[in-house]
């Protein structure tokens, strides 16, 4: 039996805690016995969530078992936390074999000193903080959950879902993992290294009209000529004009949006269609199965293949 304990404080973030836990409630019960889940808080007392439940815990954290999987949660209560919970994960934390934070969970980590030379995420609003508060912890904004070694830190709320049916998967395979998801109505197709935010959010809105038209452009045709000549004609600018008019107004390159829209693309196809990896290619604007093959190793670490192998949803059963 692996001993999940999730730490509780006033003002945590209910579907901190709620999410995970119902993941590893559901591979209980379809595993019995594989995980036993304890809620804790310093003194063992009712504590009040930010958004007004009041959830009340198993034992004090004096009185929890020892961990396996060890959950930190955000929310409010990570601002200011007693110094006193701090110091328990200070000593506790590594003794864990899995620590896990969720959203600014990571932010008590980091102040236990648990994230120091490893890389980690946070809540995206909190990322910059997180830098500049702790600059030995190296800081990633973009995944929805970084694993690095024993420590697996996650982005806000929804994504600790997807951490923990990753923590199910690799304790009791894919199938298990598949079945939860199903149960709880989410996709088991989120990979760690998913941006936070599709391109569309990523990039600020552009104020001036030709420029929206533009980035519509783009999302609507990644298969066309997206090379800044071509766009900046579309935007009847001049290329340098276009370029920095760009960046300045969306935050980011127009070959980064170019890159983030075609990526984004071809992971749908490869999730909701049965198209060739070669016709997905063309479609999305890579022209060659190398070409996407090397976009989605340098920015998701898998191989398209691989990637709809692991993401794409099994086929409904057959109703008799």
């Amino acid at each position: 039996m692996r001993t999940v304990l999730v730490v509780l404080f006033d003002h945590v973030q209910s579907l901190d805690v709620t999410g995970p836990v119902e993941v590893f409630a559901g591979a209980g019960t379809q595993a019995p016995g594989i995980y036993r889940i304890h809620t804790a808080s310093l003194d063992g007392v009712p504590v009040r969530t930010s958004s007004g439940l009041t959830v009340v815990p198993d034992s004090t954290l004096a009185d929890a078992p020892a961990p396996h999987t060890l959950l930190v949660p955000g929310g409010a209560g990570t601002r200011g936390p007693d110094p006193r919970l701090t110091d328990w994960l200070r000593e506790h934390g590594p003794r864990a074999e899995r620590l896990v934070s969720v959203c600014t969970g990571a932010i008590l980590l980091a102040e236990a000193g648990l994230l120091d030379g490893r890389r980690a995420t946070t809540h995206w609003a909190y990322c910059a903080k997180l830098a500049r508060d702790h600059p030995a912890v190296e800081v990633d904004p973009d995944p929805i959950y970084v694993r690095d070694g024993p420590v697996s830190t996650s982005a806000g709320v929804t994504s600790g879902i997807d951490l923990a049916l990753a923590l199910v998967e690799e304790d009791l395979g894919r199938d298990m993992a598949l079945t939860i998801a199903r149960h709880l109505v989410v996709f088991l197709r989120r990979p760690g290294n998913q941006a936070q935010f599709s391109a569309q959010l990523a990039a600020q809105t552009a104020r001036r009209e030709p420029l929206r038209e533009v980035q519509q452009w783009i999302t609507e045709h990644p298969d066309d000529d997206l090379g800044v000549e071509s766009l900046a004609a579309r935007a009847r600018l001049s290329a340098r004009h276009f370029a920095r008019a760009f960046q300045a107004e969306t935050g980011m390159t127009p070959g980064r949006y170019v890159d983030r829209v075609r990526l984004e693309h071809a992971r749908r196809l490869l999730e909701d269609t049965g198209d060739g990896v070669e016709q997905i290619a063309r479609a999305s604007g890579y022209g060659t199965p190398e070409t996407m093959r090397r976009a989605f190793l340098k920015a998701l670490g898998t191989a398209p293949t691989e990637y709809r192998r692991r993401f794409r949803p099994a086929p409904p059963i057959p109703v008799r």
